[in-house]
Parts: C-alpha cells; sequence; structure tokens
C-alpha cells in the first residue's frame, strides 16, 4: 500500500487526484498541501468533497515534506516545480509533476515559451515524458505528466509518423479546451459570463504547447512543417482536437484505422472509433477517443480527452499504476 503527498492539492487538478486516490485500492494515506488555503480543513475549502474523501487537513508544503511518502504529486502552477523537485529527488520517492516544468527537453525553450530561466538540464535529460501509452519504461524517479493539448494531439499523430513519416509533408491541429484548463485564475475573459455563446481563437501561432508537442513529434521522426492553434470553448472540461495531415501519396482509409487499432489494440483508454468523436463521449472519464477520416492524400483525425483527468490527473494515476505495475485502470474505472 502507497502513501501519497498532493502539493497543490485544492486546484481543479488536485481535487481530481483525490477523488481518483480516494478509491484506488493500493493507497493508503493521502496528505495535501497548498499556500493560501494552508491549515484549514478540506471540507472548509472544498465542500463540494464532504463524504467523498476524508476531511483532512492541509498542510503547509514545509509540513508536507516532514514525512516520507512513496509518490508525491505536483499539481502547482509552471515554474513553482522547477525549484522543488531537485530537492525532492534526494529522497526515494515518485515524483509526477502535472505542471509544464519539466516537459520541454530543453533550459533554453523555457524562457522562449514559459518566460523563466530553466536551471536543470540534468532533469529535463532524466525524466519520462509520461504519454502513458508509448511509455516503454519508467527509468527514471521523475515524470513529467504532458500537457492537455499534447496528450489529445500527440495520441493521434503519433501513429501515423511511425507507420509513414517519410510520406507526410505537414500537420496542422485546431484545438477547443474548456475554460477549466485556464486553472482557478480570476480573468474576467475567462468568465463562463463572458465566454458564454462565444467561441475564440488564443495564443495564435505562440501557445507553450506548440512546443511541447513538437518536440515529442521530432523524437518519433517527423521535423517537418506543423501549427497548433488553441481555441476555448464556452464549456468547463474537455478537449477537442482536429488534424489534419497532408501527405505526398493517396492512402486507404481502411488501412489507415486498422493501423490505429492495432497500435491500440492493448491501450484500454484509446477507443479507435469508427465515427467522428464527441466531447460528451469523454468528459469525466480517461478516455481519448479517436476518429479517422481520409480523402486521397489527406487525413483528418479527431480527437477528444477530458482535460482534466486524461490532459492531467487521470494520466497522473495512470502513469503511477503502470511504474508500480499495478493494472493501469486501478481507480480510473
Amino acid at each position: 500500500m502507497k502513501e501519497i503527498g498532493i502539493i497543490g492539492g485544492t486546484g481543479y487538478t488536485g481535487v481530481e487526484l483525490l477523488k481518483i486516490l480516494k478509491n484506488h485500492p493500493e493507497i493508503a494515506k493521502i496528505s495535501i498541501a497548498a499556500n493560501s488555503t494552508a491549515n484549514k480543513g478540506l471540507y472548509e475549502v472544498l465542500p463540494e468533497l464532504v463524504s467523498i474523501v476524508d476531511d483532512i487537513k492541509i498542510q503547509t508544503v514545509e509540513e508536507l515534506l516532514e514525512n516520507n511518502y512513496d509518490v508525491i504529486f505536483l499539481a502547482l502552477p509552471h515554474a513553482e516545480a522547477h525549484n522543488l523537485v531537485p530537492m525532492l529527488l534526494n529522497r526515494d520517492t515518485l515524483i509526477i509533476d502535472l505542471g509544464g516544468d519539466f516537459r520541454l527537453s530543453y533550459c533554453d525553450d523555457y524562457k522562449k515559451w514559459y518566460g523563466f530561466e530553466h536551471l536543470h538540464q540534468n532533469l529535463l535529460d532524466c525524466k519520462t515524458y509520461g504519454l502513458a501509452e508509448f511509455v516503454i519504461s519508467y527509468n527514471f524517479k521523475l515524470i513529467a505528466n504532458p500537457g492537455c493539448y499534447p496528450t489529445s494531439i500527440l495520441l493521434a499523430v503519433i501513429p501515423i509518423i511511425k507507420l509513414m513519416n517519410n510520406n507526410i509533408e505537414s500537420i496542422n491541429t485546431v484545438s477547443y479546451s474548456g475554460l477549466s484548463g485556464a486553472g482557478k485564475s480570476l480573468r474576467p475573459d475567462l468568465l463562463l459570463s463572458e465566454m458564454y455563446g462565444n467561441v475564440k481563437a488564443y495564443n495564435i501561432l505562440k501557445h507553450r504547447h506548440e512546443i511541447e508537442i513538437y518536440q515529442q513529434m521530432n523524437k518519433y521522426g517527423y521535423n517537418k512543417q506543423f501549427s497548433f492553434i488553441p481555441h476555448l470553448l464556452p464549456v468547463m472540461r474537455g478537449i477537442y482536437s482536429t488534424t489534419i495531415i497532408t501527405l505526398k501519396n493517396k492512402v486507404n482509409k481502411q488501412d489507415i484505422i486498422n493501423f490505429y487499432k492495432e497500435i491500440y489494440k492493448d491501450e484500454i483508454f484509446v477507443r479507435v472509433r469508427n465515427n467522428v468523436p464527441e466531447l460528451k463521449w469523454v468528459v469525466n472519464t480517461n478516455f481519448c477517443d479517436i476518429g479517422i477520416e481520409v480523402r486521397d492524400n489527406v487525413i483528418v483525425i479527431n480527437s477528444a480527452i477530458d482535460n482534466l483527468l486524461k490532459g492531467a490527473s487521470g494520466q497522473a494515476i495512470q502513469n503511477m499504476n503502470k511504474y508500480f505495475g499495478f493494472n493501469q485502470t486501478l481507480g480510473l474505472l
């Protein structure tokens, strides 16, 4: 039985972790820490969790770190895990970072895409990028949990890159996210009252997830044109991505579908659909639904996930399960 610490336990992803871990048969104890809500009771801060999880005290980070844990989940804003992780790795503890501080490959990229100076190239080199379906082995004590947009897009494009990288001319993705993807920050433009009945693009050609996606595509051999345009939807949860892949030559639709089904035949959380996925099919689940359409030399892949589960906390638990050799569905189905 494992003991768990969650730092940043009262944000959206922290709450999802609490809900999943409470029902996980291999978890003995959960402790949480936060900054602004430290020393309060969990029910005082999150009354919606009454009778769902235990009413534990929210600790300070310093208090939580006085004890040892089998796993520490970091559900922190960007740049806050950067200096915490090196200290935590001195322990015999699995660290799963749900933020972006260790997802990229090079320190220099953090200044451009995240706006802070990254000082730990050694940890960027010695981490597991936790796209769970494509992790071959967990060789390190640090798992960088992928972003929500990258999860939805990479699960859609990695198979086609593996199948016919030399035949691909370009990959372009348009994605749509629920408002919870921005966290609990109080910004007027993210209020549901402002977004209701509205859709808008943002961070066009400069979203920080673009470099994360492209670096992972590079690792599978793709180094050609890629663009990513995110949009906001007037819903709370979910990511919906439409990826257009232009090829040099024509392909057969059923051949592509069959290849995807073969790639994912043993991956319970990826469902290759025979029709176009809908966002409501995956909300509040850890599934990624994929649909494929082909016309001549153009492939269109639609993929849908819940941004707080498959795009964050659910995938983090899936990585933990795989790391310890548990059935990867524990707590998630």
